[in-house]
């Protein structure tokens, strides 16, 4: 069974800092690209971030671009995206989902990634 995890979000003051955590199981974890995406009030869901299968190549959408960092712990088969600096456009629910990295890429559509997380919402607000 395929499945996604995510943990961390929770209500932050502007400027503040958080760590989003997408706990992976049923699959061979550094075979798969990770994302994640955020859904604003309102808004569709767009990715912010996400890693190549390796590792090797990360991706950012430019408003969180030098704010948040992703990564990738292989031995625990978890994706995380550190969250600095954060402002209320920030605010959102969080989703990390997957894709099988012979077959889907960052930046890819969304509806054809394999298995998404049940999300976890993210608020800026002083």
């Amino acid at each position: 069974q395929l499945q996604l995890v995510e943990s961390g979000g929770g209500l932050v003051q502007p400027g503040g800092s958080l760590r989003l955590s997408c706990k992976t199981s049923g699959f061979v974890f550094d075979m798969y690209v990770i994302a994640w995406f955020r859904q604003a009030p309102g808004q569709e869901r767009r990715e912010v971030s996400c890693i190549s299968a390796s590792g090797n190549t990360i991706s950012y959408t430019d408003s969180v671009r030098g704010r948040f960092t992703i990564s990738r712990d292989n031995a625990e088969k978890t994706v995380h995206l550190q969250m600095n600096r954060l402002r209320p456009e920030d605010t959102g629910v969080y989703y990390c989902a997957a894709g099988h990295g012979s077959f889907w890429f960052c930046g890819g559509a969304q509806k054809s990634l394999e298995v998404w997380g049940q999300g976890t919402p993210v608020t800026v607000s002083s």
